[in-house]
């Protein structure tokens, strides 16, 4: 299987998970946490948590969707590592599918996405390093986005309820968006939080959407040189470089005429 039918096939099956995660009035069908003593535990509206549950809850239909395909679902062999679920065919091809969830406000911009290290696996990707398969084997590394509005509620977490109760009990999220794109189509050009080591994607909806972050025109290529060239401050001191060759696309292109006329120079 190619990279292109794997990624179409993926569209098809997240347009359904939609309706899967939401009840008639758009609320999350998740309510709280139950016991065996039919104690229902609200949650708070904690980005972590809302997370690692929406996966808890798509990984079942994605196995699903795998087998569907001829294809075998794995995920990692331990905690963080690179990807969160690897898709392989008969063939022994391989693809990357990221989870990545934010919530949005009524301005359609996500609070913030973050799409992986540019430092590790990124840069040497012909050996294993927090990853089940070198990052390099991959066909394509895609981002399953999921996006929601969040809810102010009232005593949240403080509040214990009976199954009885569910109709009463407020969804902490609502309006689920999702989007399948290559990571490479929604990245930005600046780091995704303060000064971590990690790729930062657009933050318009729209663009999230339609694969079109700020290398979208520029192709693969070049998102891959610039984000494996890319320094932080620290970093830039640790490598000896003195302070980072560029911060931006537009600090880039002089990084690269400037790299260009040296390499001119020594053909001389």
């Amino acid at each position: 299987m190619d990279k292109n039918k794997f990624q179409n096939l993926l569209v098809e099956e997240v347009k359904s998970y939609k309706k899967l995660l939401e009840t008639e009035n758009n609320d999350w069908i998740i309510k709280g946490f139950i016991d065996v003593n039919k104690n229902i535990y609200t949650i708070t509206n904690d980005t972590k948590v809302i997370s690692k549950i929406i996966e808890i809850i798509l990984i079942p239909k994605l196995d699903a969707f795998a087998k569907r395909y001829g294809l075998v679902l794995e995920v990692p062999s331990a905690q963080n590592y690179y990807p969160d679920l690897t898709f392989k065919d008969k063939a022994g091809n391989i693809f990357a599918v990221d989870f990545k969830s934010s919530y949005y406000n009524d301005n359609k911009r996500v609070n913030g996405l973050t799409l992986g290290s540019y430092w590790g696996y990124f840069r040497n990707r012909d050996i294993k390093k927090n990853t089940d398969y070198p990052y390099g084997d991959y066909k394509c590394h895609l981002v399953l986005g999921v996006l929601y509005k969040q809810n102010v509620v009232a005593g949240n977490n403080k509040d214990v309820y009976r199954v009885g109760d569910l109709n009463v009990i407020k969804s902490v999220i609502e309006n689920f968006i999702f989007f399948v794109q290559p990571k490479w189509k929604i990245a930005s050009d600046s780091p995704g939080s303060g000064n971590t080591r990690n790729i930062g994607g657009v933050v318009d909806i729209d663009k999230l959407i339609k694969g079109k972050g700020v290398f979208a025109e520029l192709g693969e290529d070049v998102f891959n040189h610039y984000w494996m060239n890319f320094y932080n401050t620290a970093d830039a001191k640790n490598a000896g470089i003195g302070k980072p060759h560029y911060n931006n696309l537009e600090t880039y292109q002089k990084y690269l005429k400037k790299e260009q006329k040296i390499l001119l120079k020594l053909k001389k």
